[in-house]
């Protein structure tokens, strides 16, 4: 047998030894801590929360007290605003998402081609997102959309077209606005990333077709942009579900509860109205709905991936 042979012989039998070692290791005391660490952060509070949501629990009246059982959500079910912040959070998160997904699929297609500064201008547009949001919040509430000193009644009033008051008129148009253009560079970059796999073949096939630069992002840019659209709402929807420094810190939830949406319902019942048994009530529903659609929404995604 020649050495060559003795070599590609001895491979195979490396390799299996090697996988053979591999199967007798044992990563439980290497995973452990991590996972150990995982569970006490969800599960604690997780526990905490519905053991709260079964107790009457008032911080400003500490007679009340004792175990309520689902009082808490029976009260909960029967009061009109649970559900009308059910219907703005899900306004608010679709609006969001068709603002944002939108916005960034038109600018992902128009940075695809070279331009003078374009490196300049990607930092720009992605600059949003390292923007704390209550920092947003303020800029967009004080310095653009104040109806006395912002800078869009600025334009206004020099057009001679009147003071517009977003926080009094447009509420909820407001916040969207504000969480969007927080939201947008995130989108922007995954669909930027998606649509750099594009083979530039297929668009220059498209350009000797005589198709137009909007039937190619309809038609080519958005549908090879799909699995990435579906991942991007997957995921901007879980967080856009928790949307609170924003409407805080510009309406506080009004004018009235215009703008209340689950997680700020969450903190009136705990931290304005003390009762801490219905806002744990609350965020247990909050939970249970959270879940219910991130499960949901990988379903579809994984169905999309798998196309």
């Amino acid at each position: 047998m020649s050495h060559a042979n003795a070599v590609a012989g001895a491979a195979p039998n490396a390799a299996r030894r090697a996988k053979s070692i591999g199967a007798q290791v044992n990563t439980l005391p290497m995973l452990a801590p991590a996972v150990g660490l995982l569970l006490v952060f969800s599960l604690v509070p997780l526990a905490a929360t519905v053991y709260f949501s079964l107790l009457r629990y008032n911080l400003l009246n500490p007679a009340i007290h004792g175990f309520a059982g689902f009082r808490n959500y029976y009260y909960l079910f029967k009061d009109p605003a649970l559900y009308h912040s059910l219907f703005i959070s899900v306004v608010m998160v679709g609006e969001v998402l068709i603002v944002t997904i939108g916005i960034a699929a038109v600018l992902a297609s128009l940075f695809q081609k070279q331009f003078f500064g374009r490196s300049i201008a990607r930092v720009l547009v992605i600059s949003p997102f390292f923007v704390m949001p209550t920092v947003s919040a303020l800029i967009w509430k004080n310095l653009f959309m104040h109806p006395v000193n912002g800078l869009i009644a600025w334009i206004t009033r020099s057009l001679g077209l009147g003071v517009i008051d977003f926080f009094a008129d447009w509420p909820v148009t407001a916040v969207v606005f504000i969480v969007s253009w927080q939201w947008m560079p995130f989108a922007f970059l995954i669909l930027l990333t998606a649509l750099q796999s594009l083979d530039e073949e297929t668009r220059e096939a498209a350009d000797l077709d005589g198709a137009g630069p909007i039937s190619i992002f309809f038609n080519i840019e958005v549908p090879h942009m799909g699995r990435a659209i579906a991942v991007v709402t997957m995921m901007e929807t879980i967080f856009l579900l928790g949307v609170f420094a924003e409407i805080y810190v510009t309406t506080s939830g009004g004018p009235g509860d215009s703008t209340t949406n689950l997680t700020f319902l969450i903190y009136e019942r705990a931290l304005l109205a003390f009762n801490v048994g219905g806002a744990s009530a609350a965020g247990v529903i909050a939970i249970i709905l959270a879940n219910i659609l991130a499960t949901f929404m990988v379903r579809i995604v994984g169905k999309e991936l798998d196309v």
